[in-house]
Order: structure tokens, then sequence, then C-alpha cells
């Protein structure tokens, strides 16, 4: 079974449908397949009608409970995998405009409570000046060519959010991240300053990786947790976006094994305002 990520939602539709007609093929009815995989009838209702998409824990309990063959088990465990999974080519959005990625971005930080953003490259949009904004979203080596003043401006009102006092917004940066010069030192220096302001706000919290730091693992990619909802993983051609239990777990676990090795609340603000001077003085 070849299996595309760019293919999710009929993936999807193909997974659904492959579980309804297996059950109803083995003679159960919705009831008796609940209680032998443990989980409520409404679950599985849910499921086979496409309401709800099913972990891949999900379909090996169900596959269990309707004692399929061993081809039809991997073969609809890879098609769980896949489905759980989904890539956003960076083509495509500019296609659509890149306004409606930043829409999509922006709902959901208004349906999560807890966002987790792991940052080993950049500095995070939300936490963003215009300046390093306009770099950020205009770099020379682009996939494909877009007018990116729509999105900046909706980028740039998504920032509102960091107001809502009923969400935790936690911002892990690498050193290295931090002393990446998108911009010139004045406009750095700058950056840096409004990280320092916006880390003093009770729902926002900065921590930084310093480069001195012991850490026995790899800060490989940008990743942001939404809840236990999903993942995304930042790509240079797009994003992937994970929605299988296990992945978030895998991720969420990952964001505090780096977060316990950082420097948060005032020593995050010292280490930044000797950044900020450092910047100022390299003009």
């Amino acid at each position: 079974m070849k299996l595309d990520p760019k293919q999710a939602g009929r993936d999807r539709q193909s997974l659904t449908s492959a579980l309804r007609s297996l059950r109803d093929a083995s003679g159960l009815s919705g009831e008796r397949l609940a209680r032998r995989c443990g989980m409520s009838q409404s679950k599985v209702s849910r499921i086979e009608t496409g309401r709800s998409l099913p972990s891949v824990t999900d379909v090996e309990q169900i596959l269990t409970g309707l004692g399929v063959d061993e081809v039809t088990r991997e073969e609809l465990l890879a098609l769980a995998r896949v489905a759980n999974a989904e890539y956003q080519d960076v083509r495509a959005s500019v296609r659509r405009g890149l306004h409606h990625r930043q829409r999509e971005l922006a709902s959901l930080e208004n349906n999560a409570t807890r966002i987790c953003y792991f940052l080993p490259a950049l500095i995070a949009g939300l936490l963003q000046m215009p300046e390093y904004m306009h770099a950020a979203m205009n770099t020379p080596v682009e996939p494909a060519t877009a007018d990116t003043g729509p999105a900046i401006a909706i980028k740039l009102r998504r920032q509102a959010v960091l107001h809502d006092d009923s969400k935790c917004f936690e911002f892990l940066l690498t050193e290295s991240a931090l002393r990446w010069r998108l911009c010139g030192p004045s406009v750095m220096a700058t950056q840096v300053d409004r990280l320092i302001s916006l880390s003093k706000m009770p729902n926002v919290h900065i921590g930084v990786l310093p480069l001195s730091a012991d850490i026995p693992d790899g800060a490989y990619r940008t990743f942001v947790t939404y809840d236990a909802r999903l993942v995304t993983i930042e790509l240079f051609t797009g994003q992937l976006v994970l929605r299988d239990p296990k992945d978030i777990a895998h991720y969420r676990a990952l964001f505090d094994f780096f977060a316990a090795h950082a420097f948060w609340g005032d020593e995050t603000r010292d280490f930044l305002a000797e950044l900020a001077t450092e910047f100022r003085d390299s003009k």
C-alpha cells in the first residue's frame, strides 16, 4: 500500500470506510464491537461516520476486536498513521494566499489553552516585531514567491491573543535562535527588548537554552504543541501536522525535557538584557 501524507483527507475517509465495512462483514453490531474494544458505542459511531479521527491506538483496538488477519491489520495501521499526519505544502499555501494560513493559526491559538513553542532557529511569529517578521517571511531562498503583506498584517493582529489570560504560552528558544542575525544589530536589540517585555506578562513564559548547557539531545526542529490535540513541525518547504496521541505525547515530553535545561523568569530576562547590550555594542 503506497501512502502519501498529502492525501491525508482521503486517507481518513478510506480508513473509516474500511473499519465500517469490516464490522459489517463480521456481523458485529456497533455496541458489541464497542464492548470488545473497551470503547463507548458513541465513539465507534463517530469513527465510522468520519466525525472523529481514530488514533493509531483506537484502530489497533478495533482491529483486535474484529479479529482481522495480519495483512489487513498492518495495512490499516499504516493507513491510520498517515491519516493522523498531514503535510501542508508551502506552495499550496502560496496558491491559496498566505493570509489563509495565518487565519488557520489564529484558529488553533483561539481553541487551545496551553501552547508550547520549541524554537531552535528563529523567534516565533507571536513574539516578532514587524521588521523581524518581514525578514522572516521574505527570505532569499523561497520555495514559492508570494505577496506577504496581507499575511504579515494578520500575523501582527494574531499577537493580541497573548493578552488572553485564559491561555498559557510557553516559548522555549535556543541561544542560537536569539543570536541569529536575521536583521541588523539595532533591530535585533529592539527585538530582544520586546522579548523581555513580553516575558513579564503573567501568562507568557519565555525560556532560553544556553549554549553552555550540557543537553544530551539535539534541537532538530521547530515544533508547537496545542494542548493534547495536535503538534506542528516546521520544515523548509512546509509543515507537518500530527494528531496521534502517541506523537503528541512524545513532543510534549520532548518540550518538558528541554525546558528542564533552560533559563526561565529573571534568569531569562538577565540573559536577554546582556544579549541586547551586545547587539547595540556591535553596531
